[in-house]
């Protein structure tokens, strides 16, 4: 389901029967969903939830089992997460109830999570026997540290949204009945930004975790060159400079 009020568009996961297990034809349905808000000029956040009960309670499991490794292979399922992670336009997930297996996978694919004090994280696939294939032993780990993904991923212990919030999972716990509508304010505290120091800044950010620090440096600062060539950051700038509110544009 996807709504669009102004500058934020709002996407939320409805299979509630299924805990919002994330099957293949949802996952298509998302991507969709997704890079079509990404193209689109006036959007300049997404918000992206299930219900109270889940956010996501992990992968279809009654699809996995009936799969092959190699129709897995071949249904190329998995190269869905890699759409996502491309989706320039920053995407808060709004996180209430579970958010197991792909369903913290697809979390953690998001720019920032806010979650409910109700939210509960986790990987717990070795339980069926198999482990996280979608990310989750990569993006856990540098989220939460090599101690506790390990207990995580080894023993499908679950973290509270205190916790995750503790270890660096999420960055806002907030009261259950408010979890969407939490998200949705930081959404549009996003979107009133300048779209292209948003996405710059979001694209160095993740560049933190994939290139050693002198690398990273040279990426941001370059970043900042590029942002600063933009009329949003003359107008930001000036703004300031006149004690006003700035008008940012996009350009």
């Amino acid at each position: 389901m996807v709504e669009r009020d102004g500058r934020v568009a709002v996407v939320l996961l409805n299979r509630p029967k299924q805990l919002n297990a994330l099957s293949g034809e949802v996952m298509g349905a998302l991507v969709s969903a997704l890079l079509e808000l990404d193209e689109d000029a006036e959007v300049r956040a997404i918000v992206l939830g299930g219900n109270e009960r889940a956010f996501a309670a992990g992968a279809d499991i009654a699809e996995l089992a009936a799969g092959t490794p190699i129709s897995l292979y071949e249904s190329r399922r998995i190269d869905a997460w890699d759409s996502i992670r491309a989706v320039r336009t920053p995407i808060v997930a709004a996180v209430s109830g579970f958010c197991l297996g792909g369903g913290c996978e697809l979390a953690m694919l998001c720019d920032l999570i806010v979650a409910s004090e109700s939210a509960k994280f986790g990987q717990p696939e070795i339980n069926l026997g198999v482990l996280p294939g979608a990310g989750g032993t990569q993006r856990l780990t540098r989220a939460v540290g090599k101690a506790v993904a390990m207990d995580m991923i080894l023993t499908g212990r679950m973290l509270s949204a205190r916790e995750a919030l503790d270890f660096g999972l999420v960055a806002r716990v907030v009261a259950q009945e408010a979890w969407l509508d939490e998200a949705k304010r930081v959404a549009y505290e996003i979107a009133a930004k300048s779209p292209i120091s948003v996405r710059l800044a979001k694209e160095a950010i993740d560049k933190a975790f994939e290139m050693p620090l002198a690398a990273g440096v040279e990426f941001e600062r370059r970043s900042f060159y590029l942002a600063r060539a933009a009329e949003d950051a003359t107008e930001g700038l000036n703004a300031f400079i006149e004690k006003r509110l700035p008008k940012f544009e996009g350009t």
